[in-house]
């Protein structure tokens, strides 16, 4: 069983960063690849960003790709997403999502296990 806690969130003008932190609890997170995923109203959830286990590997959309930077600390039980050049259209609900035992990349949403309660992301022009 992993716990998450999403962190992080805010208003933010257009241009600017945020950085959002996802705490997990349970030994056996180094062994989870951590995805943020974000819902807008009316949207489905979508992928953003994922990282492996290990931290040697992430993989972004298209949409983020560039802007956003997924990292983590396994001794820590965190995992970041660093956001810079933020727009109004990242404006969503972001949440942190933990999963064993996949392919990689998996980016859909179903795959993952466990997840976090969300932080809102509100990004003003």
């Amino acid at each position: 069983q992993v716990q998450l806690v999403e962190s992080g969130g805010g208003l933010v003008q257009a241009g600017g960063s945020l950085r959002l932190s996802c705490a997990a609890s349970g030994r056996t997170f180094s062994s989870y690849v951590m995805g943020w995923f974000r819902q807008a109203p009316g949207n489905e959830r979508d992928f953003v960003a994922i990282i492996a286990s290990s931290g040697g590997s992430t993989y972004y959309a298209d949409s983020v790709k560039g802007r956003f930077t997924i990292s983590r600390d396994n001794a820590k039980n965190l995992v970041y997403l660093q956001m810079n050049s933020l727009n109004p259209e990242d404006t969503a609900v972001y949440y942190c999502a933990a999963a064993r035992g996949i392919m990689w990349p998996t980016i859909r949403p179903r795959d993952y296990d466990y997840w976090g309660q969300g932080t809102q992301v509100t990004v003003s022009s």
